[in-house]
């Protein structure tokens, strides 16, 4: 009750305190696959339309910006015992959760409305709320399943899936494949990060996989997970349309993940923000940019 009076008593919350509490930083993850999924839908669509890039940078931005809100509100109680999140902009009380909750319903309600003029079958528009279910449904997925990591992974392989699907109006075998390797690398990365609160996720009765299986055990599912994506990154790869740069990549790429996997550690956690942020935005930046400059050659 406590905690529920401080955030109602929250000062007015500044547009600064919702970047921060979305992390919109973090969209350098799932964006560049977002526009690669994109890219390759304009290859393969008959017909294009100019709205159709910008709906979707709006589509990615707000669903995002919708399911980070509302993990944080959902989190809000643990974050506040966790030494480690207690400085977050909900349990600060720089964001109330009333706030928090009415940013997230805007952010849904601008997703939607994107949605419906892509495509002339209106199929996003009609998915839209299986996205949203998916999305906003992850942060509850930790009070009953270590399988949580895979439900964030389903939630950002959405993004390249989506972004074709909004083009063509179809799925393809090379879209479903990226969208699985978005997956499992997400729910790689996420396991990792994890580390650092299986003893409090113990305490608070909360579920992940290095709670499941142990640091090492996580952390070999995690590289089992890294593996899988590089392989079908890989069936991605062998479409017709992609060439030398696309492979050049895919081989950084996997590099990347590599050196990832070299930071961390069962007993040595203090690079895991580095594995976690910098491999991680630069991996996908660097994969992203040479797919679509494949593309476009």
């Amino acid at each position: 009750m406590g905690f529920e009076k401080n955030c109602m008593q929250s000062t007015t919350p500044r547009v600064a305190d919702f970047f921060s509490l979305v992390k919109i930083s973090h969209t350098i993850f799932a964006l560049p696959f977002a526009i690669l999924g994109f890219a390759l839908g304009w290859m393969h669509a008959e017909a294009h339309e100019w709205w159709d890039f910008p709906l979707i940078l709006l589509c990615m931005v707000t669903a995002r910006n919708a399911a980070m809100g509302f993990n944080r509100w959902a989190d809000r109680r643990y974050d506040r015992q966790n030494a480690r999140t207690a400085q977050r902009e909900i349990p600060a009380g720089k964001i109330s959760g009333r706030a928090a909750l009415a940013f997230v319903g805007a952010n849904c309600v601008v997703f939607i409305m994107a949605t419906y003029p892509l495509n002339a079958s209106r199929l996003c528009f009609y998915l839209s709320p299986v996205a949203l279910l998916v999305i906003l449904g992850y942060s509850y997925t930790k009070r009953f399943t270590s399988l949580c990591h895979f439900v964030l992974g389903l939630g950002l392989g959405l993004a390249p899936v989506g972004a074709y699907l909004a083009v063509t109006g179809s799925f393809s075998a090379p879209i479903i494949c990226l969208g699985l390797a978005v997956l499992c690398w997400t729910a790689g990365f996420d396991t990792i990060y994890a580390l650092q609160d299986d003893q409090f996720d113990r305490q608070q009765g909360l579920h992940s996989l290095p709670v499941a299986l142990g640091r090492r055990g996580a952390l070999a599912l995690s590289v089992l997970l890294h593996v899988l994506c590089a392989g079908l990154i890989a069936l991605v790869g062998y479409q017709p349309a992609m060439g030398g740069l696309y492979w050049l990549g895919a081989a950084l790429f996997g590099g990347i993940l590599v050196y990832q996997h070299l930071l961390v550690k069962p007993h040595d956690l203090s690079r895991v923000n580095l594995a976690f942020f910098t491999t991680n935005g630069i991996g996908s930046i660097v994969f992203c940019t040479l797919a679509i400059a494949d593309l476009l050659a």
